[in-house]
Parts: C-alpha cells; structure tokens; sequence
C-alpha cells in the first residue's frame, strides 16, 4: 500500500475527504475535498479547484491552500494530475498541456456536481506550473468565473521559447531533433524515458553541490519540508513534444471580463512569467508582489501567501 500522509496538517475545523471522478479522456482522477465543519450544506457555496505545482501532488502545496481557504468557508477540490499520484492514466509520469488543463475543468465538473455548491461560483486556482493550466482553463471553459496563479510557471512558454523568450530558431529545432531521437529510443525499447529528479527518501541538508534554482527546488521536493514518495519530480522525457506546440495562454485576453490575481514573490526567479501574463491579459486583472518572498514560499509558508489578499479577491468576485 503507498505511504499517505499530507506536508501540513489538517486545520481545526476542517474535514477532508478523499474523492474520485472522471476527467472527458476517461481517466480517473483522484482528489481530496475539504470544508469546514460548520459549512451549511443546505446552502449553496463558494468553491475553488486548487492545482498542484508542476510535478507536484495533492498532498503538498495544494493541501495547505485547501486547508486555509475551507476554514474561510469556501469549498476546495485538489487533484492529482492525469499520469501522476494516485490519479489514473498510463504511462506513468507523463504530461500534457491538453489533458492537464482539462483536469481542472473535470475538477469543476465534480464540483457543480455537489448541492452545495453555487455553479456560478467555481474560481480556478493553480500554483507554479498549475497556474498556466488554469489561465489554459479559463481561456476555454466559461464556468470559471474567476482565476488565481501563484509564482507561476507556464511550462510552455519556457521549453518553446526558452528562459525569457531567449531561445533561437537553432536552439529549438536542436531540442525538437533531440526529442524525435528520443522518442525513437522509446518506440524501440517499448516504454518512455522518465528520468526522477529528486530521492526516494528526503535529505536532511539539501547537498552543498546542489546550487542556484535547481537548490530551490530541492530545498522544497527533496526535504521534509515538501517531499512526498509520489512526487519525485520531472515528467517522460517526450512529454516536453506538447508543450512545444501548445502555447497555454495564447487567449489569455480572453479570460476577460473575469478577474485574474497573479501573485508572485518580491525575490521569486520565476517573476516574469506573471508579469508577461499579466501585460497580455485584459482587465479585470491584479499583479500583487509577496514582499520577501521566493517562488516556493507561496506554496506552502502560510506567513507568506496572502491568505487574506485571496479571500477577499474571491468574495469579491464570485
């Protein structure tokens, strides 16, 4: 049986329980909902779809948004993305653009699903590598009414175009040649390459060795702090094939008239994926600066995401 546990414990008055639903490919998904003890279920709610960051699982981040939203009367969902945790979906470790932003519109149709929940009002959340498959989502599935990103990632502006759009013409069609080989490796031995980034048992010390953004990531996913044996990092080698031909937020403007909050880290290194999403989206939007903070705070230090910031936003706007 796989090991269970959460990076964050349970809020005092707050339930979770674990939930299964199918996303429109067919793969069951595998998700925790939470609310607060005292939620009036003979009314209807406020609810939020929460996604993990990228190569992340239900159990870290996403559990201690959840835990504080639910105990400010909302409805959470998270999930485990198709390919990955305990969601359904084979092979293992895979990702897709298409198929993770359609795992946030099955979150909201598990949500509308519950009769206590207002369908008018599901808002999209997403951390890190998430927060590009929600903006994804809500370009396309009006039921959205409202999105939030926290430090994020959009996976495929950075392996299309490179760390700040620096990518050549060579450089791409070098990375495009290297994936068509790969994928004849793969074709020949029967199985993707996934190549794990992170340990199976957590350090105590992030190694010495270990520097500059790859130390971040491994200061979370690779201690106690974060790590989880269903989040071992990375994705099947091919899987970057997607991403390189599926621009997430090419309709970003399109969101309008619905509101977006990006919040991102004063000192995050991933800064300017929201400020470049922020310049390309209509209004109603809000660019709203951690003062402090790096990109990894914002999915599990509650001294640092603004807790308050976010619900005011979401009762403002659903």
């Amino acid at each position: 049986m796989e090991q269970e546990y959460y990076i964050a414990a349970l809020p005092e008055g707050v339930e979770r329980t674990h939930v299964k639903y199918s996303n429109r490919f067919g793969i069951e998904l595998a998700g925790d909902l939470y609310t607060s003890k005292a939620l009036d279920k003979t009314s209807r709610h406020a609810a939020v779809v929460v996604g993990a960051p990228y190569g992340g699982v239900k159990e870290q981040g996403p559990c201690v948004w959840a835990g504080e939203l639910a105990r400010r009367g909302f409805v959470v969902l998270t999930f485990d993305p198709s390919f990955n945790g305990q969601s359904g979906g084979t092979p293992r470790h895979t990702s897709s653009p298409e198929i993770f932003t359609e795992d946030f519109s099955a979150g909201v149709d598990f949500l509308g699903t519950l009769p206590y929940v207002d369908r008018q009002k599901i808002a999209a959340a997403g951390i890190c590598g998430s927060g590009g498959f929600a903006i994804s989502a809500a370009q396309c599935d009006l039921r959205i009414k409202a999105v939030i990103t926290a430090s994020m990632y959009d996976i495929s502006r950075v392996q299309a175009r490179g760390w700040e759009d620096s990518m050549t013409a060579e450089e791409r069609h070098s990375a495009l040649e290297a994936l068509a080989q790969r994928r004849w490796k793969d074709v020949d031995e029967g199985a993707p390459e996934y190549i794990p980034t992170f340990p199976e048992q957590p350090y105590d010390e992030v190694p010495a060795e270990i520097t500059g953004v790859n130390r971040e990531w491994f200061t979370f996913y690779a201690t106690k702090r974060g790590h989880h044996p269903r989040a071992r990092g990375n994705f099947t080698t091919t899987s970057s094939m997607g991403f390189m031909n599926y621009p997430l937020a090419s309709h970003i403007a399109e969101i309008s008239p619905r509101p977006i909050l990006f919040i991102v880290g004063e000192d995050a290194h991933s800064k300017w994926f929201s400020e470049y999403a922020y310049r390309e989206a209509a209004e109603p939007k809000e660019l709203y600066s951690v003062p402090g903070a790096i990109h990894i705070d914002l999915y599990d230090d509650t001294t640092k995401i603004p807790f308050d910031k976010i619900e005011d936003f979401l009762n403002k706007w659903l």
